[in-house]
């Protein structure tokens, strides 16, 4: 039964997998996570519902899918290894220009507020988003501890993701602006790499 339907989930070629998640992250801006349907994903990707419920079970492992696969720092953050921690962060900032970034938080404040009250998209975004990019900020600070950069017992070491994505948070609230990349690039020299004891230069 397994290899039956790793065969089916297979058929969707790479191409075809980017358009549907372009279709779901369209829909998502147009009329939120909750007004959202199965049936309208169907009609804008011109697919079938059985199609999209056999390859993603349901509408809150799909939207956690294209979001995953919308996020330049989500996919492909292994790849990137300067040298220093601050080469990393800052290459893994560069990666989304400054409206993608605007783009992202608006429909990420949006997905927040729907996760609360659904706990099939909290599970798929833990699952999907959350704990794979936690492990890849640990893998990068790691990276940084063995090249002697950030002190293996530092505590802020297991902060990383809180000040990366409390950057997106604060800019928004406090100073009601989208985030952007000089934003970004200074708020990692500023705070994140001070906090780990990383250099700065």
């Amino acid at each position: 039964m397994t290899e039956i339907a790793t065969a089916r989930r297979s058929r969707i070629t790479p191409e075809r997998e980017a358009e549907l998640y372009g279709a779901v992250l369209d829909l998502l801006r147009e009329v939120g996570y909750d007004a959202l349907t199965m049936d309208a994903v169907a009609a804008r990707t011109r697919s079938s519902k059985a199609t999209l419920y056999r390859q993603w079970g349901g509408k809150a492992e799909l939207v956690a899918k294209a979001v995953r696969h919308s996020k330049p720092g989500g996919f492909g953050l292994e790849e990137i290894d300067t040298g220093s921690l601050r080469g990393d962060l800052h290459a893994l900032t560069l990666r989304s220009d400054d409206c993608e970034m605007e783009q992202n938080s608006a429909l990420m404040r949006g997905l927040a507020m729907a996760v609360h009250g659904n706990p099939d998209l909290l599970k798929a975004f833990r699952e999907h988003l959350v704990e794979p990019e936690i492990a890849e900020f640990r893998r990068i600070v790691r990276r940084a501890v063995e090249r002697g950069e950030v002190s293996a017992d530092n505590p802020a070491a297991g902060f990383m993701m809180h000040m990366m994505l409390g950057a997106f948070v604060a800019r928004t609230l406090l100073d009601e602006q989208p985030p952007t990349q000089a934003f970004l690039l200074s708020y990692i020299d500023a705070v994140v790499l001070p906090a780990l004891g990383a250099p700065v230069s």
